[in-house]
């Protein structure tokens, strides 16, 4: 498996990673994954983790494309054409750019090739601001097209990926499987939230969690926080995210223009229940992009009421009667939430909703099951209920015999 990110580090795509991981360790697969220098070890059965060099100086991968992934792209390829040189696979499963390569290598090794993909690569540039050549958005179409043709199973992880992959020839080669998992990754702990930051208990308290990138709409929900203020001046908006640098400017801006905005900084996975536990409404401002955030399927099982913008992103999941959904403008944002804090018993009818659909259509059990679909599409074997597909060993391929990379097995 090649995974070009941080893992583990708890943002999206890391996240995604982890969860179908664990769903094919479960199913009985050995995984050694090919991954960057940066990020924690996590502890899974049938799991090895291997990590390519780094960068001098390289601590830190951005979300989205940028020239240090590039550099880390290029090292992560080198250990994975180094380890299947003394190993044999029966299959490469790629996440993300690296489909790229894994594509390549799979024909080389005549085996089949799996590519997971989180997101459009072209539209990367777009959400990212990253770059608006047409040369380069043309590179970026031309690369997804050849991952998509090289790949005999393409899983795709929302509706409007789903429609991308097919418009690209994918057809029936592409799987649908939502990341309803979320953020779900350590056991949780208990944490006394409003007494650490020092929220009354009778304060109606509204939580975001996740990245501080544009896209999220943070933007958005400040100016919506600073309408709340004047409807409902105890109200507080809980934001859990972001690096110190992002915080510190963002505080900065929240106490010149008095928001009633508490900033918590990134918080371990294990704590997010905890902080969804002590608030009373969850919201999504998200204001561009078609992926759906991972925590949308987290918020769906919260017992909790959703604020969310009225966008694909949420509404490919989203039905009608389990969140309020709103244009993506600050007057019907604030407006949405102090309805929902005015209204115990719609929020009580929106949460109960919200965990209809999710044990409907996002259960652990579909996850799981469509994960094994997939992995018997590409290995060609029957996917019988409940039955743990079995992988032979690896054994060493002597005519490509080199030594390994650096390895590091799970903590």
């Amino acid at each position: 498996m090649l995974a070009p990110e941080p893992f583990f580090e708890p943002r999206g795509t890391p996240f995604s990673e982890y969860h179908r991981i664990k769903a094919l360790v479960e199913l009985g697969y050995h995984i050694d994954l090919v991954t960057y220098p940066i990020g924690q070890d996590v502890s899974l059965p049938n799991l090895r983790i291997i990590r390519c060099h780094g960068l001098p100086f390289v601590r830190h991968v951005p979300v989205g494309p940028s020239f240090v992934k590039v550099g880390l792209d290029v090292q992560l390829a080198i250990a994975a054409i180094r380890l299947v040189r003394s190993t044999r696979y029966v299959a490469i499963h790629s996440h993300e750019e690296a489909g790229i390569l894994g594509a390549w290598m799979a024909r080389r090794l005549r085996i089949p090739h799996l590519y997971d993909m989180h997101s459009s690569l072209p539209q990367q540039l777009g959400n990212f601001s990253y770059s608006r050549s047409r040369l380069v958005c043309h590179l970026f179409e031309r690369a997804e097209r050849a991952m998509i043709d090289g790949s005999r199973v393409v899983i795709t992880i929302c509706q409007e990926l789903q429609d991308t992959a097919k418009a690209l020839g994918a057809g029936e080669r592409a799987v649908l499987i939502e990341n309803v998992m979320g953020g779900d990754v350590e056991t949780a702990v208990p944490v006394a939230v409003r007494e650490r930051w020092q929220i009354p208990a009778t304060v109606p308290l509204v939580l975001y969690t996740g990245t501080f990138e544009p896209y999220q709409g943070l933007e958005l929900l400040y100016a919506a926080a600073a309408r709340l203020r004047v409807r409902h001046p105890t109200a507080r908006i809980l934001i859990v995210g972001g690096n110190a640098e992002q915080v510190g400017k963002a505080r900065a801006t929240a106490e010149r223009d008095r928001l009633p905005v508490v900033f918590t900084g990134r918080r371990p996975p294990r704590e997010i229940p905890a902080f969804i536990e002590a608030c009373d409404i969850l919201v999504s401002p998200r204001s561009a992009g078609t992926n759906t955030p991972l925590k949308i399927y987290s918020y769906l099982r919260s017992g909790r009421p959703i604020v969310a913008t009225d966008r694909r992103t949420h509404t490919q999941v989203l039905e009608p009667g389990t969140a309020l959904l709103t244009p993506a403008e600050p007057d019907a944002f604030a407006h949405a939430i102090g309805y929902l804090i005015e209204r115990p018993d719609e929020r009580a009818k929106l949460a109960a909703a919200a965990g209809e659909l999710s044990e409907r259509k996002y259960s652990r059990e579909r996850y799981v099951a469509k994960t094994r679909e997939a992995y018997a599409r590409l290995l060609g074997v029957e996917a019988t209920a409940g039955r743990v597909l079995p992988t032979p060993p690896p054994t060493a391929a002597s005519s490509l015999s080199s030594p390994a990379p650096r390895s590091t097995s799970p903590s």
